[in-house]
């Protein structure tokens, strides 16, 4: 099973828990093996079939989409965008991947505070990871948020990298958000409550 790399601290720390609760009581360590197993879960990294439909978005995380809505993005993009969200659990996978071909043209990180994610004010209160991709349609925004439990998003790439759709490009630790910002003109193919995966659901196409 493929793994996250940014799990292996919480992986090995919760092994070592384990050994040591083992060493003087050894019936008291069940709960702290049960703890390995979660973040054995947690950080795991299926690999996905990335679709080859021409001009197409991908979702850049799996989990529940809990917004889509038309608005103006006056931050990265200075204009009117499509705008979907996709909300984390625990038992997601917390992999992100790139939603289409594209080249990092600026990533920010934002500090912030930590509300339950599903909240429409945790986009831009909460703690972030912001990147732009320069593609063929234009600009795209993706954005990492932090949640209440999720204390820290990882964006592996920096501006001038090149990634395909369905990349692998940064994770979020615990439960979490992942917004993004795609052309107005682009076709929606998810409605709210669906579940869809990293790189390999279509959200939505030219």
């Amino acid at each position: 099973m493929k793994l996250a790399p940014e799990g292996y601290p919480f992986i090995a720390g919760s092994v070592a828990l384990t050994v040591l609760v083992f060493l003087f009581m050894p019936f008291g360590a069940v709960i702290p093996a049960l703890l390995v197993a979660f973040m054995l879960y947690f950080f795991r990294d299926p690999e996905r079939n990335v679709p080859d439909e021409k001009d197409i978005f991908v979702a850049p995380a799996d989990g529940k989409i809990i917004l889509i809505r038309n608005m103006h993005e006056s931050k990265y993009l200075k204009k009117d965008v499509r705008e979907i969200s996709i909300f984390m659990s625990p038992m997601d996978v917390h992999v992100n991947r790139a939603p289409c071909d594209g080249r990092v043209k600026q990533v920010v990180h934002n500090k912030g505070r930590f509300h339950a994610a599903y909240k429409d004010e945790a986009s831009l209160q909460n703690e972030n990871i912001e990147m732009v991709f320069e593609t063929e349609y234009g600009n795209v925004l993706v954005r990492q948020v932090a949640g209440f439990l999720a204390r820290r998003a990882v964006c592996r790439k920096k501006v001038g990298d090149v990634l395909k759709r369905g990349e692998r490009y940064g994770v979020i630790k615990f439960s979490s958000r992942a917004d993004l910002y795609l052309p107005l003109d682009a076709k929606i193919r998810v409605g709210l409550g669906d579940m869809v995966k990293a790189g390999e659901t279509i959200i939505g196409g030219m």
